[in-house]
C-alpha cells in the first residue's frame, strides 16, 4: 500500500467531525510553518495532505459544508500548482499562511469541535 492508502485508511477511521479537525489542524501548521522560508517542502505536503483530506471527507461531509470544502480545496490546488513562485515570494508566502489561519478557523467552525464542552 502505498503512503498515501495508509494515511487514507487511517484517515477514514475517525468520523466526519474528527476528520475536518484534522484538516483544519492541518491549516494551522501551515500557517505556523509558512513564517519560515526552509520549511517549503513540509508545507507543500501539507496543502498535498490537506487536499487529500478534503477529498476523502467529502462523500460523508455534511451537505451545507460542500461549497466551503470545494472553495478550499481551489484554494490549496493553486497554491499546489505554483508552489515555486508563491514560496519564492515573501508577500505571497505571508498571504498563504494568513489565508490558512482563516481556513483554518472556518473548518474547525464546520467540524463543530471547537462547540464541544461549552
Amino acid at each position: 500500500m502505498s503512503e498515501w492508502g495508509e494515511i487514507r485508511e487511517r484517515y477514514l477511521q475517525d468520523g466526519v467531525d474528527v476528520r475536518l479537525g484534522g484538516l483544519a489542524a492541518n491549516l494551522a501548521r501551515i500557517d505556523s510553518f509558512s513564517r519560515r522560508p526552509e520549511h517549503s517542502d513540509a508545507v507543500a505536503r501539507l496543502i498535498r495532505e490537506s487536499a487529500l483530506f478534503i477529498e476523502w471527507t467529502a462523500a460523508d461531509a455534511p451537505a451545507e459544508s460542500l461549497g466551503e470544502l470545494a472553495e478550499l480545496q481551489r484554494v490549496l490546488s493553486n497554491w499546489y500548482q505554483r508552489w515555486s513562485d508563491v514560496w519564492a515570494d515573501d508577500s505571497q508566502r505571508a498571504d498563504v499562511g494568513e489565508v490558512a489561519a482563516q481556513w483554518s478557523a472556518r473548518v474547525l467552525a464546520l467540524s463543530g469541535l471547537g462547540r464541544r464542552g461549552t
